[in-house]
């Protein structure tokens, strides 16, 4: 295992989290990025965000860390592109 100089050195490692969401309510996904996991899926929940606003009930389907937001981004692009398709579905449990 390598360890991460950031932490080694004492100061505080930030993750960047790349994520997918399911409405219970809609059966809708949604795919983002976030510093903040926690605080990101309560913002969806309050109707705080503007395509998750119509409905409450998003629960944390997949996730995957990153130590840059550059690098959450670029992985949120990806699953977009095929979001929907059997790479998706395999990627939240859906399909094997």
């Amino acid at each position: 295992m390598v360890e991460c100089p950031a932490k080694r050195e004492g100061r505080k490692l930030e993750m960047y989290f790349t994520y997918i969401l399911r409405n219970n309510n809609t059966g809708r996904h949604y795919v983002g990025s976030t510093n903040n996991l926690e605080r990101r899926i309560k913002e969806h929940n309050r109707g705080q965000t503007k395509s998750t606003r119509a409905a409450d009930g998003w629960e944390l389907l997949f996730k995957e860390g990153y130590l840059t937001s550059k690098d959450a981004k670029k992985r949120e692009r990806e699953i977009k592109s095929y979001k929907g398709g059997n790479l998706f579905k395999k990627l939240i449990g859906l399909q094997k």
